[in-house]
């Protein structure tokens, strides 16, 4: 905190403040230019940032005499050092906000086998480097201790921040194997972090007891934000986001909490993540965080960061033998370290060696909390050499400028340990344990209770991991005309005027705010904007960067009150016909219908009661995808399911059994299923069913009928005769090939979006009182879609 004193005491603020405006607009300006170099090579931003700190730099442009004059006065030092620990609150704040704490949780065993196996390895290397080093490094004898410790800290360190900006730049933040390199990079960090906090702790006896205080009012601070958050997420209604003095409010606690933490000589970045860890996730407080801070920290706050981490690189130290064979020699200790380390926990957790080179590469990168360990650590616990510094800076850079680019060169090499792979949920029918994506769209208020009722369906069991985002497709207008001037817009804080989606936003945001806090299924929103024409290609760019393996989608007609489907515009269903040709995963279509009056599954987060959930199988890959789907859907505890199996006459040869539901809230239902000898039908449709009997039928979870009809008129009859008795049908679009279930009954189809069974169910003058759910399995091959 000696420079946020310098920096308010100052006599002369103008130069410095200057000089540092203009330092940073020139990183920002040369970062963007190395950014249109380095991309069409597929490297990543930071590197184009740290590139943009070292043209400027002493190394660069600073060797002009007239220009370090200018960017370099004497007090520069404690500005940017100030500006450095403003930038660690925010990007550590909102990086606790977006962590994904219950991934870390399910995969704690090989997440911190990973982060000790890099970081061991490394500790070891910056002991046995700080015994041949200290006589070049360390100014006097008294702190070897804490030099020896810092060496170690040095070396083993992985830096979070530059880790989460690298998987966002190229995009496998939501792959596994990038999920698993952001997750051991923080538990890395957080470790170094901790035992520095601690080497601090240890240097008098005053400092247990600032400690004990500090984790006090830590806690306070923490409950005290989930209490604000409650409050302000109630306080106003109609607004999508908070005022701006209320986000001043919260991130002035924030602040304030750190300098405090930071007078009493320890270090804040711990206490920032953990706020934003435990800062309520649901509502709109903590929407209007992410929505602030995203923006401004990753296109304004982490560049610079970057930039000056360049910055401070100064060749002027490499100018003798001896200063470059120690830097390196840090970067190979830095790199075989990691390597080594993490190569031995992988070949140890059977991971195949080309992740495990990746997982290497991005757990070296660093420059964030070591460029504390060197800089704090130089003033409070020991005295380094006036040269020590430096070259520890350029290692920093070196050896991230070196691995980043080796992280997009893994990447281009092994494509295949990147692509998105989980498409389908047939493919996983026994492992219902592994998390499932889901990407939702909404074009209005109108489509988001069906929905999110059928993402609270499957998610199944509570402890289920799920991870659900919901799009909210905006039509781009041509030419938008307001009466109300930008200064009236700003007090009025109707903030959704100026953006588009107007008073929709309020009321989506509003009815997810509302399911979030009744099922604890927290919803990841997203906005899309494009013409109408265009909106299929941002779902299927969205669907592929988050990877997920369902995509809903509304249906475009909705049931008036005498119950007669009306049409809307015409381009939804066009985009939806769009992603369905072209979806990289498996999509499914909710058609909403029922009573008018009557609460039915798209009110079930609302009611009690248990909904009767039925799934028609007449054979193909839809239908065996739309059975994939039922095994969560049964499991959650408001579905009773029963699946009805449709086959031809002459394959009636059943055997009544009955079976005693076990599920809860059931024990008083019977259900009767006819068991054909599984002769007539695909072998694959045989083969799935059969193991979907065994796993969840035979154990009375879901009810199994099978149907017996020889024409698709027959099929129409038995369709009829459930109409009534079921919530929401589940069917499969289409793939079933030329069937004679379903004969003739394509010769009245309105929406072949929705297939031949579908479209029947959705009709005006079929008589059905339930939702209708249409799945159709990712295609894989244009002659997937020919066949259709």
């Amino acid at each position: 905190m000696d420079a946020t004193h310098k920096f308010v005491c100052q006599d002369d603020l103008a130069n410095p403040l200057a000089s540092m405006a203009i330092q940073v607009s020139c990183i920002l300006v040369i970062s963007h230019f190395f950014h249109i170099l380095l991309k069409a090579l597929g490297q990543p931003g930071p590197i184009a940032q740290i590139l943009a700190g070292l043209v400027l730099g002493p190394s660069g442009l600073c060797n002009i005499k007239e220009v370090k004059n200018y960017f370099l006065p004497a007090s520069a030092a404690q500005y940017y050092e100030m500006f450095g620990f403003f930038c660690r609150i925010l990007f550590m704040f909102l990086f606790g906000l977006e962590v994904d704490i219950a991934y870390i949780r399910r995969n704690i065993r090989v997440v911190c086998t990973i982060a000790c196996g890099g970081a061991s390895i490394g500790a070891i290397f910056g002991l046995v480097s700080s015994f041949f080093l200290s006589s070049h490094f360390l100014e006097e004898p008294s702190g070897k201790a804490y030099y020896v410790l810092s060496m170690m800290l040095f070396v083993a360190y992985s830096a979070t921040p530059v880790v989460n900006r690298l998987a966002a730049e190229l995009k496998f933040a939501t792959s596994d194997i990038g999920r698993l390199a952001v997750s051991s990079a923080l538990v890395t960090e957080l470790a170094c972090l901790l035992v520095f906090n601690f080497m601090s702790l240890c240097t008098s006896g005053k400092m247990v007891g600032n400690a004990f205080l500090i984790l006090v009012g830590l806690v306070l601070v923490l409950v005290a934000f989930r209490y604000l958050s409650t409050w302000l997420n109630k306080r106003i209604n109609n607004h999508k986001y908070l005022r701006n003095p209320e986000v001043f409010l919260i991130l002035s606690v924030l602040i304030g909490t750190s300098m405090l933490i930071e007078l009493a000589s320890f270090n804040s970045i711990i206490a920032c993540f953990l706020a934003g860890v435990a800062f309520p996730k649901e509502g709109k407080t903590a929407r209007t965080l992410l929505h602030k801070l995203t923006y401004s920290v990753h296109n304004f706050v982490l560049p610079v960061y970057f930039g000056y981490i360049g910055f401070q690189f100064d060749g002027a130290y490499i100018g003798n033998l001896t200063n470059i064979l120690i830097v390196l020699i840090l970067v190979l200790l830095c790199i075989s370290s990691k390597i080594g380390g993490v190569l031995a926990v992988c070949h140890y957790l059977k991971i195949p060696l080309s992740e495990g080179f990746f997982l290497a590469f991005v757990l070296n990168l660093k420059g964030h909390a070591d460029l504390l360990f060197i800089g704090s650590a130089g003033k409070q616990l020991f005295e380094w050499t006036p040269v020590a510094y430096n070259l520890l800076v350029m290692t920093i850079v070196i050896s991230t400028v070196i691995s980043g680019p080796m992280v997009a060169i893994l990447m281009n090499k092994d494509y295949q340990l990147f692509a998105h792979t989980r498409t389908t949920v047939s493919t996983e029918l026994e492992k219902p344990e592994n998390e499932l994506r889901v990407l939702g769209c909404v074009y209005g208020p109108r489509h988001v209770n069906a929905i999110l009722s059928v993402i609270a369906t499957l998610r199944g069991p509570q402890t289920a991991p799920i991870m659900p985002y919901l799009a909210h497709l905006i039509e781009l207008q041509r030419k938008r005309r307001t009466n109300v001037s930008y200064h009236e817009l700003e007090d009025n804080e109707m903030s959704d005027e100026d953006e588009y989606g107007g008073n929709d936003v309020v009321e989506i945001h509003r009815t997810v705010d509302t399911f979030t806090v009744d099922t604890n299924i927290l919803i990841n929103m997203i906005k899309a904007v494009s013409t109408l024409s265009g909106l299929y290609e941002d779902v299927c760019t969205a669907a592929e960067d988050l990877r997920t393996t369902i995509i809903l989608l509304p249906f475009h007609k909705h049931q008036r009150i005498d119950g007669k489907m009306e049409t809307g515009k015409e381009a939804v269903r066009t985009t939806n016909q769009k992603i369905l040709r072209h979806a990289p995963s498996t999509v499914g279509i909710i058609v909403e219908k029922g009573l008018a009056g009557a609460l039915g599954f798209s009110q079930l987060t609302r009611v009690d009661t248990v909904q009767h959930v039925v799934t028609l199988f007449f054979g193909g890959p839809d239908d065996r995808e739309a059975i994939a789907w039922s095994t969560r859907i049964a499991n959650h505890t408001k579905i009773n399911l029963t699946v009805i199996r449709f086959l031809p006459r002459e394959s009636s040869n059943p055997r009544n059994m009955k079976v005693n539901s076990e599920k809860q809230g059931k024990d008083d239902i019977e259900v009767f299923m006819a068991l054909s000898s599984l002769e007539m039908g695909n072998d694959i449709d045989n083969s799935f069913l059969n193991d979907f009997y065994n796993g969840y039928v035979a154990s009375g979870k879901v009810g199994y009928v099978e149907k017996y009809t020889n024409s698709g008129a027959e099929t129409v009859e038995a369709l009829r005769d459930i109409g009534d008795l079921y919530t929401l049908f589940i069917v499969g679009r289409g793939g079933r090939g030329h069937s004679p279930l379903t004969t003739q009954m394509s010769d009245w189809e309105e929406c072949p979006e929705l297939g031949t069974v579908g479209d029947l169910l959705a009709s005006s003058d079929f008589n059905v009182n339930g939702s209708i759910l249409v799945v159709q399995q990712h295609r894989h091959t244009k002659k997937d879609l020919i066949d259709d």
